[in-house]
C-alpha cells in the first residue's frame, strides 16, 4: 500500500503539495537493492557464483581486500543476473509507470555494480539515468549523495530508498518516499525530509520463516524410527528417546540444507510455476538472513547430535555433505540425482539406527532404497507434468525434459515393484520367523503396497500429485488407509 504522510500536520495527504516547482520538474532518483527490487543483487550474485563457479569462491577474501567496489566488480564481471526474472517491488514499480508518464525525469542511483544496474535499467526502460558502483567507488550513502548533486548541479530531488544507509541522501532531498523502509529508516527518515509516501507490503513473519524451514518436510525424518519400530523395541524408553533426538537433529540439519539449497536455486525456483512462491525465491525473506540462518541450524543439529553415539554424527555430517553434493551439482546430473535422493531417504534409517544401536536389515535397507527411488522418480515427473501444462519442455536446474516422461514412469513403476519383492523375500526368509508370531500374515503388505505404488503412479500421470509424494501422501486418504491397513497386519502377525 502506498502512504502520503504529512509530518508537520501528522495526516495523510492526498495529491500534490504546494511547492515552488511541479513534481514533474523535480527528478526522481531511486535506489535498487530492497527498494525497486524485493533483494539485494550483490547476495543474488553471490548465490549465482556458488550456483555456476564454487570453486571461485576461495577468491572473495581476496577481493573484498581491494574493496567492495572492487568486489562487486569482480561478481559482476563472473555472472550475468537474469533481470527479468528478479522479485521487483510490483507497487512501487507501478508507482514509478505513471511518475514516467507524466512524464518526470527518473534516476536510478544504487550501490549495485553498473553492469547490473544498466542491465536492470534496459529491461525496464524507465530510467533516464543511471549512477552505480564502478570499480573504484561503491556508489551508497555520502558517495551516491555527491553523485547526485554533480549530475543535477544543485536541483532539488525526491530520493527513494528503503535503509538506514539512504539517510544521507534523504538529508539533502526535498522528499522521501521509503519503499518496505526498514524501522530504523521509518524512523528517522521524518525528520530529515518531508515523507511524500511509503510503499510498504512487508510478509516477512514467523509464517515465512517457518516454511522457509520447511517444516512441513520434517516426517520425511520418522525414517529414523524404522530401526526400532522393525526390531518391536519403539516401547523401550531410552530406546526412543535417541530416536526422538535423532529425529530433531536430523529435522534441523534437514532444514538447513533446505535454505540452503533455495538459495542456490533462487534462478531456477524463480522459473518454476509453484517454487516461485518460496520465500527466498519471492523476495520476502532478505538473503542475508537466509545465509545466517544456516549455520544456526546446523549448530543446533550437530549439539543434539553431541547427545548420541558417535556413529550418528558420523552419519549425519556424510548426509549433511552429500546434500551439499546434491545441491551444488549432482541435480543437474540425469538420474543420478534421483539415485542421491532414495540414498539419501534411506541414509536415514541408517542414522537412526546409529541413534539406538540397532543395525537395519539388509532386507529394510534394500526395501528403503527401491521404494524411494520410486519415489524419486515421481517427483521428477510430476515437475515435468506441471512444466508440460504450462507449455515448457526442459526442467531449469535438472537434465529432464517431457520427452523423458515415458522413461521415468517405466523405471519408477519398476523400482516400486522391486520394493515389493524385497518385502516378498523377506517375508519368505528365516530371518522373518524371530519376528513375528504369525509371519505369513505379513505377506498380505504386498498386495497393500502394490496397490499402493500404482495408484501413486496414475495419480502422477492424471497431474494430480504434489510435486513432493510424500507430501501428498501425508495429505491423501488412501494413503493414510494404505498405512493403517498395513499397521495391522503387522499387529495380527505379532
Amino acid at each position: 500500500m502506498a502512504i502520503g504522510i504529512d509530518e508537520n500536520k501528522g495526516n495523510n495527504v492526498d495529491g500534490e503539495e504546494p511547492h515552488t516547482s511541479s513534481v514533474r520538474d523535480v527528478p526522481l532518483v531511486v535506489d535498487l537493492d530492497g527498494t525497486l527490487l524485493r533483494t539485494d543483487s550483490l547476495w543474488e550474485s553471490i548465490f549465482l557464483l556458488a550456483r555456476r563457479r564454487w570453486y571461485v569462491l576461495g577468491l572473495i577474501p581476496v577481493w573484498l581486500l581491494r574493496g567492495k567496489a572492487y568486489f562487486k566488480w569482480r561478481l559482476a564481471e563472473l555472472v550475468d543476473l537474469p533481470v527479468a526474472s528478479l522479485p521487483y517491488n510490483e507497487p512501487f514499480l507501478t508507482f514509478l509507470k505513471a511518475e514516467r508518464a507524466r512524464p518526470r525525469r527518473l534516476i536510478l542511483a544504487t550501490g549495485a555494480n553498473e553492469k547490473i544496474a544498466h542491465a536492470i535499467a534496459a529491461h525496464l526502460g524507465l530510467f533516464d539515468q543511471v549512477l552505480a558502483s564502478d570499480p573504484t567507488i561503491n556508489l551508497t550513502g555520502s558517495n551516491k549523495l555527491a553523485r547526485i548533486q554533480t549530475l543535477l548541479a544543485g536541483q532539488s530531488f525526491d530520493y527513494a530508498g528503503n535503509d538506514q544507509v539512504d539517510l544521507s541522501v534523504w538529508r539533502l532531498a526535498r522528499r522521501a518516499i521509503l519503499v518496505n523502509p526498514t524501522k530504523a529508516a521509518l524512523l528517522h527518515a521524518p525528520r530529515l525530509t518531508q515523507v511524500e509516501k511509503v510503499f510498504s507490503d512487508r510478509r516477512c513473519g514467523v509464517v515465512s520463516y517457518l516454511h522457509a524451514l520447511r517444516l512441513y518436510q520434517w516426517p520425511k525424518n520418522f525414517l529414523v524410527f524404522l530401526p526400532i519400530l522393525t526390531a518391536h523395541l519403539v516401547t523401550e524408553w531410552p530406546l526412543l528417546i535417541q530416536a526422538v533426538l535423532a529425529f530433531l537433529a536430523w529435522s534441523l540439519c534437514a532444514s538447513a540444507v533446505y535454505v540452503l539449497n533455495d538459495l542456490l536455486d533462487l534462478t531456477a525456483d524463480r522459473e518454476h510455476p509453484k517454487k516461485r512462491t518460496r520465500p527466498f525465491a519471492a523476495g520476502i525473506i532478505p538473503l542475508d538472513h537466509g545465509m545466517a540462518l544456516i549455520p544456526l541450524l546446523l549448530v543446533a543439529s550437530f549439539s543434539l547430535g553431541l547427545l548420541l553415539p558417535h556413529g550418528f554424527l558420523v552419519v549425519l555430517g556424510l548426509y549433511f555433505i552429500i546434500t551439499i553434493a546434491y545441491s551444488a551439482f549432482i541435480k543437474q546430473v540425469m538420474f543420478l540425482d534421483v539415485v542421491t535422493i532414495a540414498g539419501l531417504y534411506t541414509l536415514r534409517v541408517v542414522g537412526g539406527g546409529e541413534a539406538s544401536g540397532i543395525t537395519p536389515t539388509f532386507w529394510l535397507l534394500a526395501f528403503s532404497m527401491f521404494l524411494f527411488l520410486n519415489l524419486a522418480l515421481v517427483k521428477r515427473y510430476a515437475d515435468l507434468v506441471v512444466l508440460q501444462a504450462h507449455g515448457t519442455l526442459a526442467l531449469a536446474g535438472r537434465d529432464y525434459h517431457v520427452s523423458d516422461m515415458p522413461t521415468l514412469m517405466s523405471l519408477g513403476a519398476s523400482a516400486g515393484y522391486l520394493s515389493v519383492l524385497v518385502l516378498a523375500l523377506y517375508v519368505n526368509s528365516p530371518d522373518i520367523n524371530s519376528m513375528y508370531s504369525h509371519p505369513k500374515v505379513v505377506w498380505l503388505l504386498c498386495p497393500i503396497l502394490l496397490y499402493w505404488s500404482s495408484r501413486i503412479w496414475i495419480t502422477t500421470v492424471r497431474g494430480e500429485m504434489h510435486h513432493d509424494p510424500l507430501i501428498y501422501a501425508m495429505r491423501d486418504r488412501a494413503s493414510w488407509l494404505v498405512l493403517a491397513c498395513g499397521l495391522m497386519v503387522l499387529a495380527i502377525a505379532a
